[in-house]
């Protein structure tokens, strides 16, 4: 298994390293453009949740990003320094009530364009699966 690692400083602005850092996977591992834009809009989202609520813009807290590649998955696993989240009680941007917030979508979009979405460590780290 193919693997690489990068973390950076819970700053919105360092959501340009991380897209560099899914490009350059791309090119170097021969990820499939049919799922690149996928990986791109739900790796940036679940880093920009890392950053902003797990970490609270706390630039001292590091948000760690991991990719693992073998023949026929690639996963991202976020991890962030906060105090977690319940990921079993959210609440649902498509209800009626919800449809005008500005936030609250990330999570179903990522549920959405991943394969697979799995929460560990009371929601401090991430797993998305993207099969190949």
């Amino acid at each position: 298994m193919k693997s690489i690692k990068i973390s950076i400083p819970s700053l919105i602005e360092n959501i340009k390293i991380i897209e560099s850092f899914i490009d350059n996977a791309r090119e170097k591992f021969s990820i499939n453009e049919d799922i690149y834009g996928n990986i791109m809009i739900s790796v940036t989202e679940c880093v920009t949740n890392a950053i902003v609520h797990g970490n609270s813009l706390d630039g001292s807290k590091k948000v760690d990003l991991e990719l693992h590649l073998d023949d026929n998955q690639v996963k991202f696993v976020i991890k962030d320094e906060g105090t977690g989240f319940d990921y079993d009680h959210l609440e649902d941007p498509t209800s009626t009530e919800n449809l005008e917030k500005a936030g609250g979508r990330g999570i179903f979009i990522m549920k959405h364009l991943s394969d697979e979405v799995k929460f560990e460590d009371l929601g401090r780290k991430t797993i998305l699966t993207f099969y190949m």
